[in-house]
């Protein structure tokens, strides 16, 4: 279907100009056999030339140019050459804005060029100048227009994409952030009191009040200990919901808490502390000042959060441990510094730990401060949409203006020269005019209905005009070719306005308006074709321009709600279907919230409830005996989440796919419904080297985007290059699986193109058969 795509109109451009070829088909004849010869090459070089504008517009727009260079020199009357113009569209559909005003000046400039050798020096080159740049500047803006739209498709795309990923990894997500939770309600709570409890079981002789005051610290941090595992039970709902009051308060009680065991703890932290970021600055303290609790009892410890150039700076520091830690290194879950680094990577940071000189710990992260980011952000995004509208519409409006100017003058060509003197300023202002009547047209989108009522009300100072300068009828009825500023208005009012029901009157209105205006055209001066009109002659001539304008007007208003619902349809499709996504990773996170919710109670909660009971009791040594027991079952339950993930060390290895292995994955997509084609297997895959698996990933990912229509799967092997083709896979060539697809592509020396249709093309190195398979896993990505 791409084949077909690509190559249907240069063939049927090339068979309509070979048409003229024909002898006795072209008024003027044919072309000597030279010249003839010199028109099929240019005819070849076009077609070619367009067979590639989707993937080389560039370089098919040189093509083009080229071509018509040789044909019009070849027969300048009977070449007619549209392929530039064609390659100009796919250049301002396919390439950014700087590089389509290059090529629209190469365009408009070998069509001035050519039309100079061809015409001279002469009057007739003006409007020819003046109608090749209005038709390059519209089929730009065409171009353009379409470029956004496909633009925004693919910025839909990436968000379904995103949508779709966090779908999959919703599970694995929750799960990792449940285990950081539970891993700093056990480190912080349990190993407080376990630490606690062992010095007062080894002071006991020499200071007995060590053990009231350990054993009030145990029911007291027992207590909070079952609060802090009730609240995971019980609002596990609402725990991945980022809080957004200001955190500062709560981490410098946090830091007051462990300030009260009895270790000096200085802090320094903003006032205006929120978001995700002050979550993570909160999580990170609290790991890093209980592991200085755990390995350096009675150091001190420092904690500083600063903002500098839009980023939180976290530093916590404790000296050298004053007495050697008995016992700790059996309290921990070995997840802590892994943890913060999870946790600062969560929210886009960085985080390092490791001694100080002193023989101290030091742990630095590094933040996105969400307060700073903000007004960057929208001020970036502001400046994208103005730049995305810097080109397409004021490019109509070019046109639009150009166009009817190119015809007056196209129409004076003929008048003699001391016609065109004799009337040269009224011709001036009916150029001024027909600009007046386009301008609006700027605003179109932001205002339809604005630049509508605006366009009809210009219409009426070219009768004005007639009565009051006044205009010759000769020059009057050139203000006519305003109507193509009417034709984009009623357009504009069916496209980007409410709908049919609200912009029904449009077509009728503009038909009476335009009718009317150039009824008062024509019998401002009381003559109509060089005959006396009378008002019976007004109202005949105004209804059958009605009935002529009628069709087109509503036809052009069709056409509008035509893009307008396909628009409406796809972002509606877009919303339902990444309301969909999110609706299905929320049901995940769920599912996995209450599985653990229910593994919580039956683990820890327990443990937790003997061990404040024991410390009411007065049970020093059962104190420490349960809090000891609650570390080692919240140790097994983490251990048992991270074994849970796919591809864990608690699961079974699965044998690596190879590219034989698509047709089994292909006919598991078309069981379950989805039409999928796979193309070129038996011989790519026949004596393939260590890039198969790399091959099965990559199909298996661009497949399983989330695309639901048909898709096709093409291999093919050439000079040591193995090419795979995928098409029909639109959310897979951007986003988050583009950038997998990416990294797994370059691990493989390869090289991959994404196109915004949905076709996704890599090539890799195919190598020596024989070789061993691999698994290519270069970064966290793949």
């Amino acid at each position: 279907m791409e084949t077909i795509r690509n190559w249907l109109l240069p063939l049927l451009l090339a068979a309509g100009q070979g048409v003229l070829l024909w002898p006795g088909v072209y008024p003027d004849g044919t072309p000597g056999p030279l010249a003839l010869a010199a028109v099929v090459g240019a005819l070849a070089l076009e077609t070619a030339a367009l067979g590639w504008r989707r993937t080389a517009p560039v370089r098919s727009l040189a093509g083009t140019l080229a071509a018509g260079v040789l044909g019009g020199l070849a027969w300048p009357d009977g070449y007619v050459g549209p392929g530039s113009l064609i390659a100009l569209y796919s250049v301002a559909v396919r390439c950014p804005v700087p590089v389509l005003v290059r090529a629209l000046a190469a365009v408009v400039g070998v069509d001035w060029v050519g039309a100079a050798v061809t015409e001279g020096l002469r009057a007739p080159l003006l409007s020819t100048m003046a109608i090749s740049l209005g038709t390059c500047v519209l089929c730009a803006g065409l171009g353009e227009a379409r470029h956004r739209w496909l633009a925004g498709r693919l910025s839909a795309a990436r968000r379904l994409a995103g949508a779709e990923q966090a779908r999959r990894l919703a599970g694995d997500q929750e799960r990792r952030r449940l285990a950081r939770e539970l891993h700093d309600v056990s480190a912080h709570h349990l190993t407080s009191v376990v630490v606690t409890v062992d010095a007062a079981l080894r002071l006991r002789d020499d200071r007995p009040e060590l053990s009231a005051e350990a054993l009030a610290f145990a029911e007291r941090t027992g207590t909070e200990t079952l609060t802090a595992l009730q609240r995971l039970v019980g609002l596990l709902r609402d725990a991945g919901r980022p809080d957004h009051r200001p955190m500062s308060g709560r981490i410098e009680e946090l830091v007051a808490g462990f300030g009260r065991l009895g270790r000096p703890v200085t802090a320094r932290v903003p006032d205006d502390l929120a978001g995700p970021a002050a979550e993570a600055v909160h999580g990170i303290v609290r790991e890093a000042l209980t592991n200085a609790l755990r390995y350096a009892p009675g150091a001190a410890a420092r904690v500083d959060v600063r903002r500098v150039d839009g980023l939180l700076e976290l530093t916590v520091e404790n000296a050298p441990p004053r007495v050697t830690a008995q016992g700790a290194g059996g309290l921990g879950a070995g997840r802590g510094v892994a943890g913060m680094r999870e946790r600062a990577a969560s929210v886009g940071g960085e985080l390092t730990a490791g001694p100080t000189p002193e023989g101290g710990w030091r742990v630095r992260a590094t933040l996105p401060d969400a307060a700073a980011a903000r007004q960057p952000e929208e001020t970036g995004w502001r400046r994208d949409v103005l730049r995305e509208q810097r080109f397409a519409d004021p490019a109509l409006v070019l046109a639009a203006v150009l166009l009817p100017v190119a015809g007056v003058l196209a129409v004076t060509e003929d008048w003699p020269g001391a016609a065109r003197r004799a009337v040269l300023p009224e011709l001036l202002l009916v150029c001024g005019l027909l600009v007046l009547r386009a301008l609006p047209l700027l605003w179109r989108r932001r205002a339809p209905w604005a630049v509508f009522g605006a366009v009809l009300a210009t219409a009426w100072p070219g009768p004005l005009a007639v009565v009051a300068v006044p205009l010759p009828s000769h020059v009057a009825q050139l203000l006519v070719a305003g109507t193509f500023a009417e034709t984009l208005a009623v357009y504009a009012v069916a496209a980007y306005g409410p709908g049919a029901g609200h912009t029904w009157p449009a077509p009728a209105v503009t038909t009476l308006g335009a009718a009317g205006a150039v009824t008062a055209l024509a019998c401002a001066d009381g003559m109509v074709a060089g005959e006396p009109a009378g008002p019976a002659d007004a109202v005949l001539l105004s209804f059958l321009l009605s009935v002529v304008l009628a069709p087109v007007f509503t036809a052009v208003w069709g056409a509008g709600l035509l893009v307008r619902r396909r628009r409406v349809r796809a972002m509606a499709y877009d919303d339902f279907a990444f309301a969909g996504s999110m609706w299905q990773a929320d049901r995940a996170a769920e599912a996995e919230r209450q599985r653990l919710a229910a593994t919580l109670r039956e683990a820890v909660l327990s443990h937790t409830r003997a061990l404040v009971g024991a410390a009411r009791r007065g049970e020093l040594t059962e104190v420490a005996d349960t809090a000891r027991a609650a570390l080692a079952a919240m140790r097994e339950m983490l251990r048992g989440l991270a074994d849970d993930g796919d591809g864990g060390p608690g699961g079974p290895l699965a044998p690596s796919p190879s590219a034989a292995d698509l047709d089994a994955l292909c006919r598991a997509l078309r069981s379950a419904g989805r039409e999928v084609r796979l193309r070129g297997l038996p011989e790519a895959a026949r004596g393939l080297p260590s890039t198969q698996v790399s091959v099965y990933r990559i199909v298996e990912a661009a497949l399983g985007a989330g695309d639901p229509g048909p898709a096709r799967v093409t291999l093919r092997r050439r000079r040591g290059t193995l090419r795979i083709t995928v098409t029909g896979v639109r959310l897979a060539v951007a986003g988050p699986v583009a950038e997998r697809l990416r990294v797994r592509v370059a691990a493989g020396e390869g090289r991959m193109v994404c196109e915004p249709a949905g076709t996704l093309r890599v090539s890799l190195p195919a190598g020596a058969p024989g070789a061993p398979v691999q698994e290519v896993s270069p970064s966290p990505y793949a």
